[in-house]
């Protein structure tokens, strides 16, 4: 989507119309371009204020203040890894270092294959469980650094890599 094409520009004009009647449409616009992209880069900002009368300024603050919205495209895979206070005296510092070294990005970052983002998340509610990681959505209990490797080769065999 780096430049948006007539097809992508007539989708996210289509979402904003969805909600064209609402008195507050920011948050569900927002919402159902990154469910349908992954991703909510400037450009496609300046559409939807185009759209909706909402500044750039605006819509650029709401994006970067939410963990949920992305300005870059993630992974298949978004593994978040739990840094809160039962998961990060647990070891989670450890297996985030880990994931991060093995595949050679930063937490925010995402592989040159698009196949993997690691996150560093706040506190999921796993405590019971730490250290805790979510990938998509399914949460892995009591991650040690050793099952790392093994996580990673798990999902490149499901990703086809």
């Amino acid at each position: 989507m780096a430049h948006l094409s007539e097809a992508a520009a007539a989708k996210i004009v289509e979402i904003c119309d969805r909600y064209a009647e609402e008195t507050t449409p920011l948050m569900m616009i927002l919402s159902d371009i990154q469910k349908e992209y992954g991703y909510i880069p400037l450009e496609v900002q300046e559409l939807v204020s185009q759209k909706t009368g909402i500044s750039v300024a605006e819509i650029y603050g709401v994006v970067t203040f939410y963990s949920f919205f992305s300005l870059q495209p993630k992974g298949k895979y978004i593994i978040g890894c739990c840094l809160g206070t039962a998961c990060y005296v647990k070891g989670a510092q450890k297996v985030i270092d880990k994931f991060s070294e093995i595949l050679g990005i930063k937490p925010g970052e995402s592989t040159e294959d698009g196949l993997f983002t690691i996150d560093a998340l706040r506190c999921i509610g796993a405590c019971g469980i730490a250290p805790a990681v979510s990938i998509n959505g399914k949460v892995y209990p009591k991650v040690q650094v050793s099952a790392v490797p093994g996580i990673i080769e798990e999902l490149r065999q499901q990703g086809g890599m």
